[in-house]
């Protein structure tokens, strides 16, 4: 499994010909990336007696933030798990009619698998984000930057996530299916945009007056 692999061991497997880890784990990665990054911040506000108000909030938050990075750390095995069975039905025997219809019907549910789990990534992406926004406005102010990458992970994460969904989309024939998750990843890119734009507004700003 990627997740429990050693760093440099993921970025071989990742730099290797094998089709898989690929963009989908690494978007989840970054996402899990970006959650890590919230979570110190809390971590370096708590306790801190200037951010006394605020260390309740923190608590929720770090407890929040951990939570979507473990989700994240999932999500990198769990992409790779998708694809592999995409290429397991492509995999499949067609030599006869009912052969052909059932490994097209495989690859095809398959690769709506494959599609829903970078859409998820997407999906938390936009929630982490509303978290590194906490922090960037209420958290120590010392570690502004961080907050300001942590966004910055987040919102590659989900804009990289959306290159996955829209490629498996490419190859599907359902067209409600495709036109609902297209419009969906609209959508969640939209808002992650307007998210980032947000925060690194917060960001600059502190780090101007700070």
């Amino acid at each position: 499994m990627a997740s429990r692999q050693t760093l440099k061991m993921f970025l071989d497997e990742l730099a290797s010909s094998s089709p898989a880890p690929g963009g989908g784990s690494v978007a989840a990665l970054s996402g899990a990336l970006g959650a890590a990054l919230t979570s110190m911040v809390c971590n370096l506000t708590i306790g801190k007696k200037k951010y006394a108000d605020v260390e309740a909030d923190m608590k929720k938050i770090v407890s929040q933030s951990e939570e979507l990075r473990n989700t994240f750390t999932v999500l990198v095995d769990k992409d790779t798990f998708a694809f592999n069975k995409v290429m397991e039905a492509f995999g499949l025997p067609k030599d006869t009619d009912p052969q052909k219809a059932l490994r097209s019907a495989a690859i095809r549910e398959a690769t709506k698998e494959a599609t829903l789990v970078p859409l998820e990534v997407m999906k938390h992406c936009i929630d982490a984000l509303a978290l590194a926004q906490e922090v960037a406005s209420r958290g120590n102010v010392n570690s502004i930057s961080d907050a300001g990458v942590s966004a910055l992970m987040l919102h590659a994460a989900c804009e990289s996530a959306a290159l996955n969904v829209r490629i498996n989309l490419n190859s599907l024939d359902d067209s409600d299916f495709v036109g609902w998750k297209t419009d969906e990843v609209a959508s969640l890119l939209g808002t992650s945009r307007m998210m980032l734009d947000e925060i690194q507004a917060i960001v600059e700003e502190k780090m101007k007056t700070d």
